[in-house]
């Protein structure tokens, strides 16, 4: 079975390798990444892993109608690559696969649910924990806490990356779902979430997030690292989103993530393969370097941000906030209830699609 990852990256070295080798444990064929204004070597990186083999490195430079992200994905629905994949899944750098089923790989998951034209698997945030500096260590090793897995609010923590059979049903790729279904297959196509359970209709075509409340990750889910360290986390403020030009990572977007109430080591199943590979990964006489040239300048330039207050003031209140509460059903209820009402166009402001 091909399995092709897709994903964009820009200045990600510190922590490119240890992505590919966990996706390589876990049963990924091969990998599709797009890159752009690189300052730290990733670009150099990923050229050296498409030599090696197994990865295909396609420079994307601007400027972007939609952003670096979108202006990829429309690249990638005509590479070869793409095409013969028999699976496809579009991720990011911060996201893990996290499959608990059989060998726990991505084979595994597709045999327990045979029927399924695409799995919707479920971001599960893993928040800072306190940590404040940054250190070249596995992030899966280093952030542990997470979510709880019945989680009420918000909704952006039941958003999917899904992974999807390329036959023909949809004929685009999408940041969080395959796009342009295709009319003639689109009826027959089957979606389940992370647990097994069969999804309704509105997944078919635009669904973005599972049903929150419950529990989405019997079989497997999506590890989300969103913040890391804290001084990583001042960084990719700098750095900016991927899926549009611009857009501050601030306080708003830490709060919704920084969940640490529950512990969660089940991305273990894989340390020993995926360490493996890291390892022949660091002894490479160019990728070894070129890793720690990516370290230093992560952490250089850390220390020139904070030359400027802004950047100091997001750093101090990184470290003064507390990790988020986790909202009780009742709680959520409040929040939801208003949502609805603003749907229904009681307000001026609609919720997310489908909620």
């Amino acid at each position: 079975m091909k399995t092709l990852m897709i994903t964009t990256m820009r200045n990600e070295g510190a922590f490119l390798l240890e992505w590919i080798a966990h996706h390589r444990a876990a049963g990924v064929s091969d990998f599709l990444v797009y890159t752009n204004d690189c300052d730290d070597g990733t670009d150099a990186m990923l050229d050296r892993l498409q030599a090696i083999g197994g990865l295909t490195h396609r420079r994307n430079p601007g400027p972007w109608k939609e952003g670096p992200q979108w202006a990829a994905l429309k690249d990638a629905d005509s590479q070869g690559v793409v095409k013969a994949a028999d699976w496809l899944l579009v991720s990011d750098v911060d996201e893990f696969v996290n499959i608990h089923t059989g060998d726990h790989t991505v084979g595994a998951l597709v045999a327990a649910l045979p029927e399924a034209s695409a799995i919707a698997l479920t971001w599960r945030f893993f928040g800072n924990a306190g940590v404040v500096g940054y250190e070249d260590r596995p992030v899966t090793e280093v952030f542990r806490r997470a979510a709880p897995a019945v989680l009420h609010w918000p909704w952006r923590a039941a958003m999917i990356k899904t992974l999807f059979h390329n036959d023909g049903t949809y004929r685009k790729l999408g940041v969080h779902r395959p796009r342009s279904p295709n009319p003639g297959l689109i009826a027959g196509a089957r979606w389940f979430d992370g647990s097994g359970r069969d999804l309704g209709e509105a997944f078919r075509t635009q669904r973005l997030f599972s049903d929150f409340g419950q529990d989405n990750y019997q079989l497997a889910q999506i590890n989300h690292y969103a913040l890391g360290a804290m001084e990583s986390y001042v960084v990719k403020a700098d750095r900016g989103r991927a899926n549009r030009e611009a857009g501050a990572f601030d306080m708003a977007y830490w709060v919704e993530r920084n969940f640490s109430a529950v512990e969660d080591t089940s991305i273990d199943a894989l340390a020993g393969a995926r360490g493996a590979v890291l390892a022949e990964f660091h002894a490479d006489p160019i990728l070894g370097p070129l890793h720690r040239a990516a370290v230093a300048w992560r952490r250089a330039r850390f220390t020139a941000l904070m030359s400027a207050e802004p950047w100091r003031a997001l750093f101090g209140r990184l470290m003064m906030t507390p990790a988020t509460r986790v909202l009780s059903r009742e709680e959520a209820a409040l929040v939801i209830a208003h949502a609805m009402r603003a749907r229904a166009g009681v307000a001026g402001e609609t919720m997310a699609p489908d909620c």
